[in-house]
């Protein structure tokens, strides 16, 4: 039983705990586990974050904030030129709403997916230049467009804003606004893409607090927009520590309080409640909806949603936003289970590479992480066209799989992404070539690593060790997300007091379990089929919940895997 490795987190030296008196050592332990080690580093992320430093620290800054006042005074339009991502689409929003009330004439452009894929294109940028735009400010996109920007500032001014991994050669725009940079100075550098546009947008509110534009037509506040920054740095999986805790902390108090009318139209129709918006929430319910209009249809709807002043129309959009995220996942389905036939024809290699023509571009990153996710195996996932195709990459731990795209970049007509997910379009012709190629990369990193998932356990504790008063120090951890996981535990030698499998077809384990000293309710979710198999004393991992049911609160145990004891 168990196919998982366990991990548990060695114990912090006493000498460490000695430096915090004040704490209880669990949560002392679990800070640590999270590279949170220095008292002023403690006492910040307890706080709720850090501010951040001023945006001009960010390189390229002062010269983009110049070029864009400079725009705004003369009537130059500018156009915003965003991704199909929900942090895309937020950073869209954003700096449009941050433009326009500064007097800015603004035209929003995000590509579409399937005729354009990711990132700055030339027929786009073209189409621009004949609509009378002379400057183009990317969000979350751009940092290897190096060819693109070559061509297009013989008759455009581009200020690049990204946060994706910077290539060998910055591309040679009139500014490059990304903190992942080698000569940029500024000191967090893992903002989403909707956090390096919130930084501009900062830089610009600053420069006209200091010196008005007379153009300007309504005040915003910085505060104003932390609710698109919270949706763009949940979705894209950026680590939540440092700034970005600081910043998504704020932004869950204004979706928790919407104002705006799309997002009220996207939490109501998505069966939710204002007050009960988390990173869990953002991840797994908002966040799909806003990506379901770039993967299938649109992109532009999801930024409608978030800019449209009338209830009426978000109410429309939320409404089409809801159907198309029903016919994604079916979509998604359809896809994985023919992946999967592919996939179990070559379970002995270490990364998986499937193509279809029938897949959609929109599907190929969703079916790449759930097969990932099963297999635990790096998986690309290709929509094969007759003359270019379109491949997303998920990884594991063990591979850099952006690393190892830029080992096969002479390959590639795009590429970009960060160490557990990218993504490319390539020439079909080089299709097998690519596909040899990552298989040795893969081949050659993974050859002494064991491919087994492993679960990352906090601390071993005793079962009557978790109360109230834990709970209390655990919420003090939230908001979870990438990089501050949700606190697991191992309890060894737990009697199992009584178990039965639940769900439709029977697919979770209800648990009761002892240590002799307190009594756990439990739940196993798709661990039914374990019940047959289980002994009357187990170890258990878990994350420790609380369950609200017909107003009472209950601590329960989420088991996430258990063997034997």
């Amino acid at each position: 039983m168990g196919a998982k490795r366990w991990q548990v987190a060695p114990p912090v030296p006493q000498s460490h705990l000695a430096r915090f008196p004040h704490l209880p050592p669990l949560l002392v332990q679990l800070l640590y586990n999270r590279g949170i080690t220095a008292p002023d580093e403690v006492n910040e992320f307890l706080a709720g974050g850090a501010p951040g430093e001023s945006p001009f620290y960010l390189a390229g800054m002062s010269k983009a904030v110049a070029r864009i006042r400079q725009a705004i005074r003369m009537g130059e339009p500018i156009a915003v030129y965003g991704d199909f991502d929900a942090d895309g689409m937020a950073a869209t929003a954003l700096l449009t709403q941050t433009l326009k009330a500064l007097g800015a004439q603004v035209v929003p452009y995000i590509p579409d997916r399937v005729d354009e894929g990711y990132g700055l294109n030339i027929p786009a940028l073209r189409r621009l230049y004949r609509r009378g735009i002379r400057v183009v400010v990317t969000v979350d996109c751009g940092i290897r467009a190096v060819a693109e920007v070559e061509k297009a500032r013989r008759g455009l001014d581009l200020i690049i804003t990204d946060h994706h991994s910077v290539g060998e050669e910055l591309p040679p725009a009139l500014a490059v606004i990304n903190p992942k940079r080698a000569d940029c100075p500024y000191p967090f550098k893992d903002l989403a893409g909707v956090g390096v546009a919130f930084k501009l947008a900062q830089a610009l509110l600053l420069s006209h607090r200091q010196q008005p534009l007379k153009q300007a037509k309504a005040s915003l506040a910085e505060e104003d927009l932390l609710d698109l920054v919270a949706l763009g740095t949940v979705t894209d999986m950026v680590p939540l520590l440092g700034e970005n805790r600081y910043l998504l902390i704020r932004g869950l108090e204004k979706l928790n309080d919407p104002q705006r009318p799309g997002l009220k139209a996207l939490i109501t129709s998505a069966g939710l409640k204002p007050g009960s918006i988390d990173t869990t929430a953002i991840g797994y319910i908002l966040g799909p909806r806003l990506n379901a209009a770039g993967r299938i249809d649109d992109p532009m709807l999801s930024y409608r949603l978030l800019t449209t002043d009338s209830p009426i129309e978000a109410e429309e959009l939320a409404r089409q936003l809801e159907e198309l995220n029903r016919k994604r996942q079916a979509l998604t389905e359809e896809s994985l289970e023919r992946a999967r036939e592919q996939v179990l024809a070559m379970s002995e290699e270490k990364l998986f590479f499937v193509a279809d023509e029938d897949f959609l571009p929109g599907i190929v990153g969703l079916v790449a992480g759930r097969l990932t996710e099963e297999f635990y195996r790096p998986s690309v996932v290709v929509s094969q066209g007759e003359e270019e195709s379109c491949g997303s990459c998920r990884s594991i731990p063990e591979l850099n799989i952006t690393l190892a795209l830029e080992e096969c970049c002479d390959l590639l007509r795009r590429y970009g992404g960060h160490a557990a997910a990218a993504g490319f379009t390539i020439a079909s012709e080089n299709l097998d070539a690519l596909r040899g190629r990552l298989k040795r990369i893969a081949e050659r990193e993974l050859e002494e690593v064991e491919l087994t998932p492993t679960l990352s356990i906090d601390a071993e504790v005793k079962l009557s060790e978790m109360d109230w008063a834990t709970q209390a120090q655990l919420e003090r951890l939230k908001p979870y997300g990438y990089a501050n996981p949700v606190p697991l535990f191992l309890s060894r030698g737990v009697e199992v007091r009584d178990a039965r499998a639940v769900g439709a077809e029977g697919e979770h384990l209800k648990l009761t379990l002892s240590d002799g000293r307190a009594i756990w309710d439990a739940i196993a979710f798709d661990q039914g089929h374990r019940i047959a198999e289980l002994p009357r004393r187990i170890d258990v991992v878990y994350s420790v919940e609380v369950n609200e049911w017909e107003g009472e609160r209950r601590l329960q145990l989420d088991v996430k895997d258990l063997r034997p004891s």
